[in-house]
């Protein structure tokens, strides 16, 4: 299904119609002195007065009106995402062709959130060649919008309500079925850990559950964190630590963009995308340090801390995941700030309870340029995990391996003979960068799909 109007192909940075190009060059510093050697007179006199060394980001135009391009020989997001905001607005073309990888790049750096702001000028056009295979690169970098859309709205235009209707345009798209289950229906449904934690806000909890595919096809199911506002709870947070906190639901987000990606490419799977929703407010009825939640796995868990709240979302989300015994689960959450202290900001953290498919998605991440890095599920910290009245508690109260321990707490969701990855993510660009603008970020969303496609893709 690649229904996309001309808007769309534009605002991905792509060229919908036969409009003549400008041609682009892209050189590398091995190369430029025997290009320079090669071209002539005028363009010497060009290049020169330019200082062009074919450093990558660099941008020479010669004497015709085209340009050559600096570039550093790496198939990478890079290499080509910062053109469409740097070159004037207009139509371009390579003059040799480039891979699929660098086209999503540029789509990437096309990228604007305008919702609030007009943008103050149109990303430049590139027109792909017909050896580039544009339905995959329009559907990655409108997953990957899709997702940043949904991190930078805020949160009074992005609550667990807003967050559904999201989740059912995502199902009416593609054709498939969505059930939501809200509020105290939760408690009906075993929900406790999301009722919980949405319960004190006046927009109500939720637990969005799609599939979609053959019910024949490998089973793949994706759970998504989607707090859309975290205060802290009562474990308030400082005013810094909450500035940024729309974009919490960055699990969720991500998850949505997954699926997109799987269901637009058509693979043969039976997705099942869970998202469950909440804002985690602080009122009269706000869950309390001390309660003990009842979750669907059966588990108690005492609550040590407020402000650890996307683990009691993805608890009961996890936990109806195994129901059906599906083939793979992954699950998308901004849940620790000790994974941003061990991996950084850029990197996704991430947790897996099967050795061969840790390796396989880290080959594959690397692939499409979507850094991963596995951290560990050391069993002897399940210690940190023990409550003397309940099964858990939420929140270890030592500050020792924070991002393990939170996994380690999924982990008693997920049954051990299901293959399991769990993403630790910031969700978020903290700097401006080629094809990855600041702002809300698809982390993990290519590196999975690409590990999918390999698996799935020729069944």
């Amino acid at each position: 299904m690649h229904n996309y109007d001309d808007n769309d192909i534009e605002s991905a940075g792509f060229a919908s119609g036969g409009t003549e190009a400008t041609p682009l060059t892209l050189v590398t510093r091995d190369e430029i002195d025997q290009r320079v050697q090669d071209a002539s007179i005028a363009d010497k006199a060009w290049l020169a007065r330019q200082n062009f060394k074919a450093n990558a980001g660099e941008v020479a135009w010669l004497a015709d009106g085209s340009a050559m391009v600096g570039w550093d020989g790496r198939d990478n997001i890079a290499s080509l995402g910062h053109l469409p905001m740097r070159l004037p607005e207009g139509h371009y073309a390579f003059t040799h062709g480039i891979t699929d990888l660098q086209a999503v790049g540029w789509g990437l750096g096309a990228y604007q959130f305008d919702r609030y702001k007009k943008a103050t000028r149109a990303p430049a056009l590139l027109s792909l060649a017909d050896t580039n295979d544009f339905n995959a690169v329009m559907d990655k970098v409108c997953a990957t919008q899709l997702t940043r859309n949904l991190i930078n709205t805020p949160s009074q235009d992005m609550a667990p309500s807003h967050l559904e209707a999201e989740a059912h345009a995502l199902a009416e798209r593609f054709g498939a079925h969505i059930e939501v289950t809200v509020g105290d229906e939760l408690l009906d449904r075993e929900c406790g850990a999301i009722h919980a934690v949405g319960r004190a806000a006046a927009d109500p909890p939720r637990l969005m559950d799609l599939t979609w595919g053959d019910a024949a096809h490998p089973k793949v199911t994706i759970v998504g964190k989607g707090v859309t506002f975290d205060s802290g709870g009562l474990n308030i947070k400082p005013g810094a630590s909450m500035r940024q906190m729309k974009k919490d639901m960055g699990g969720a987000a991500i998850a949505m963009g997954l699926s997109y990606l799987v269901m637009a490419q058509q693979l043969p799977v039976r997705l099942r995308l869970l998202l469950p929703a909440a804002e985690n407010a602080i009122a009269g009825n706000a869950f309390r340090p001390g309660d003990i939640l009842h979750t669907h796995k059966g588990l108690t868990v005492e609550i040590d801390n407020t402000d650890a709240e996307g683990r009691l979302l993805l608890c009961d989300a996890l936990s109806i995941a195994t129901e059906e015994n599906p083939e793979l689960i992954v699950d998308y959450a901004t849940l620790t700030g000790a994974a941003r202290v061990a991996v950084g900001t850029e990197i996704a953290a991430m947790f897996c309870n099967d050795v061969a498919l840790s390796s396989a998605v880290s080959a594959a991440a690397t692939e499409i340029d979507d850094p991963v890095w596995p951290l560990p599920l050391h069993d002897d910290y399940t210690y940190m995990l023990a409550s003397k009245v309940a099964d858990l508690v939420n929140s270890p109260a030592s500050g020792f391996a924070g991002a393990s321990t939170a996994a380690l707490f999924l982990r008693h969701f997920i049954d051990d003979d299901i293959p399991w990855l769990h993403f630790d993510v910031m969700a978020f660009n903290a700097r401006n960068r080629p094809g990855r603008p600041e702002g809300g970020e698809a982390m993990a969303l290519r590196a999975v799909y690409q590990y999918l496609e390999q698996r799935y893709g020729d069944a």
